[in-house]
């Protein structure tokens, strides 16, 4: 069954284990993501205006934050995003001393798992910004969340190669 706007796909090959949910869904314009326990589920724009970037982070706060070299992240609008279950079971972790602004940044995550969902940053009122590997339907991360942009490739690590077809910035891309 193929996806449309209003009719979510959940077709078993779109979804491999990974995790314990298994109620995970797509369609052209939105999505699930769920993190490893499936105790929170949020339900994501795929389309402008919710929406609004796509990237690989290689910044140290990312390479701490994940456990990894780098985060694949996409920004949304508040306005474009919910909970589907979970809110009340996230936990948050926030500091200011940060590479990129010095702004507040704030991390939730589950108090079940410790999937970190997404992060919500001082100098991006009205926004999140999710894990794209938490999305449900790994068809999206090479469709819709492709990663458009790379940042802070002056801490990409030197065994990791670049993410072709990205804008490139040093820093945070400004």
């Amino acid at each position: 069954m193929a996806a449309t706007k209003s009719t979510p796909d959940i077709h078993p090959s779109a979804f491999p284990l990974a995790g314990l949910a298994r109620d995970g869904w797509s369609t052209e314009t939105e999505a699930t993501a769920t993190c490893f326990c499936g105790a929170v589920q949020l339900r994501v724009p795929l389309t402008a205006p919710g929406l609004v970037d796509t990237f690989i982070c290689n910044c140290p706060d990312c390479h701490k934050i994940t456990a990894s070299m780098f985060a694949s992240n996409f920004t949304v609008l508040d306005t474009h995003t919910s909970f589907i279950r979970g809110e009340a079971n996230l936990t948050a972790f926030g500091q200011s001393d940060t590479i990129g602004r010095g702004h507040l940044m704030t991390n939730y995550f589950c108090r079940t798992c410790g999937t970190l969902m997404y992060r919500v940053g001082g100098g991006f009122p009205g926004m999140k910004i999710p894990r794209i590997g938490t999305v449900d339907d790994f068809r999206v991360m090479e469709g819709a969340l492709r990663p458009r942009r790379e940042q802070f490739t002056k801490y990409r690590v030197g065994w990791l190669e670049e993410v072709e077809d990205t804008v490139k910035s040093e820093g945070m891309g400004e």
